[in-house]
């Protein structure tokens, strides 16, 4: 098993990768936002993106995208194929994306929001707080990725205030004090928020 930065050789991945990412989205029935394989083709081109390859099969992946002119960065798309889930590959495709990020881009913001509290927890441990999503990108287009996800209507609705996503940042410029996470607490924080925007939408 190989965790490496992806070069223009891996693209004929791209299509295999788009689809694990949907398939995985219907299965566990969150939202998500659709990544075309053209879109995954590109990150994999321009050198920011990180793939995990056992032998000549695709085993897993994640890519980088800029936002705010180089003032954040964000990691998306991370995803484990079905035959290499629960081995801790998430943990290292995660770990990867992230010293790529802090090798390209030094002084930028590195910001995810996530459902998955396995996310949650490689990001808490690599150094991510939860916050807010004002303190998060207020670029557009990133936004507008959201568009896809079953959830954007919450999204819309609280002025893109929060939604069921966990907003987390890391920020180079502040030393973080690593901490352990707690599922119990985060579990708590996730059915208050929403049972939060289910009330709203009644």
């Amino acid at each position: 098993m190989k965790v490496l930065r992806a070069k223009a050789e891996h693209v004929t991945f791209a299509k295999e990768i788009s689809q694990c990412i949907d398939e995985s989205a219907k299965i566990r029935g969150t939202g998500i936002a659709r990544r075309t394989p053209e879109y995954i083709a590109t990150k994999i081109s321009n050198g920011n993106a990180v793939i995990a390859i056992d032998g000549d099969k695709f085993a897993g992946f994640c890519y980088i995208e800029v936002w705010g002119h180089g003032k954040y960065v964000a990691h998306s798309g991370l995803i484990v194929a079905p035959d290499y889930r629960a081995q801790g590959l998430a943990k290292q495709i995660k770990k990867g994306v992230f010293d790529l990020s802090l090798e390209k881009f030094p002084t930028a913001k590195i910001f995810g929001i996530t459902t998955g509290m396995a996310v949650m927890k490689i990001n808490y441990e690599l150094g991510y707080k939860p916050v807010h999503f004002s303190e998060l990108t207020d670029d557009p287009e990133f936004w507008k990725g959201c568009q896809t996800c079953k959830n954007y209507d919450i999204l819309t609705r609280t002025e893109r205030q929060m939604c069921l996503c966990t907003g987390m940042l890391y920020d180079p410029n502040k030393k973080t004090e690593k901490k352990k996470f707690n599922h119990q607490v985060q579990e708590r924080l996730k059915k208050i928020k929403e049972a939060i925007l289910l009330k709203k939408k009644e």
